[in-house]
């Protein structure tokens, strides 16, 4: 899901959600387009509202998958994001050459295993298959957490940039393989459990709860995996931006609808911007020495 520069938007019908008077980034008449992956989660609605209160016209446009967003908004097609994490967009940043900055927190979301065939970890045995999603940041976190149940061993320990190649496969109970994010759920019928991202676990008909294990969000080691806002590093001090972030922050029914599609699990983070820059440049200097 990255380290593609394409700039082509998804082939699915971009969500428009255009409401109240003049508004956007940079004068009268303008929209604020920003890319989500998952346009169709209802708080967006309540979002396009709150914002047109507030004289800001906003367009959602939906993405089909996560390696889309951040070459769009690099490219000028959308003005900002809101569909990712710091790890990822470090990693996105130190692969392209790219500074995007954020602007912003919304959440933190647990990383969870799922499985149709158990209804406990301890079930799982040797052997036995699991998927992860294969970009690098939720594939590190994803076998960070498959560690903390004694599924499988990390050389070294692991680290949020551990790869396939850091599992101790002697050690190691389980099997993993990596496929693309919106996969693993899709999987499940093929591998024994699967580790699967936030934001595919409803549309594959699961439900948070039922989580075999899951990572603690509220940790203060969790920062790095806080969800944000990202703009290009030009517009980093733009006015509007910055009450497009306040308005999702503090308008009830946002922050309501946000938790009742994450099933509960997610916790809301108001995280300043300047606090998510430095955590941003220290993954990226980090990032960039495993390079």
């Amino acid at each position: 899901m990255k380290k593609s520069l394409l700039a082509a938007l998804a082939l699915g019908a971009s969500v428009t959600l255009l409401a109240g008077c003049a508004g956007g980034a940079g004068g009268d008449d303008e929209t604020v387009k920003i890319g989500v992956v998952g346009a169709s989660d209802p708080y967006w609605a309540d979002y396009t509202e709150a914002a047109a209160e507030e004289g800001i016209t906003v367009e959602v446009v939906d993405f089909a998958d996560y390696n889309q967003p951040n070459p769009a908004l690099t490219n000028g097609d959308i003005d900002i994001n809101q569909f990712q994490h710091l790890v990822y967009l470090a990693d996105y940043n130190v692969s392209s050459g790219e500074d995007l900055t954020p602007v912003g927190a919304t959440a933190i979301y647990p990383l969870g295993l799922y499985s149709t065939k158990v209804t406990d970890v301890a079930d799982l045995g040797k052997g036995d298959t699991v998927a992860v999603p294969n970009d690098a940041s939720n594939l590190a976190r994803a076998l960070l957490v498959l560690q903390s149940a004694d599924l499988l061993t990390l050389k070294d320990g692991g680290t949020i940039f551990s790869t396939l190649d850091d599992v101790d496969t002697e050690k190691s109970l389980v099997t993993v393989t990596a496929l693309e994010p919106s996969l693993t759920a899709t999987s499940l019928p093929d591998v024994d459990a699967a580790i699967i991202n936030n934001d595919f676990v409803e549309k594959a008909g699961l439900k948070f709860e039922d989580a075999l294990i899951k990572d603690d969000p509220s940790d203060e080691s969790a920062l790095p995996y806080v969800n944000v806002f990202a703009v290009r590093a030009e517009d980093k001090d733009n006015e509007t931006y910055a009450k497009l972030v306040d308005i999702f922050q503090t308008t009830t029914a946002v922050t309501d609808g946000l938790l009742e599609v994450s099933g509960n699990s997610a916790v809301l983070a108001t995280t300043p911007p300047a606090d998510l820059q430095s955590a941003l440049a220290t993954v990226e200097k980090d990032t960039a020495a495993q390079k």
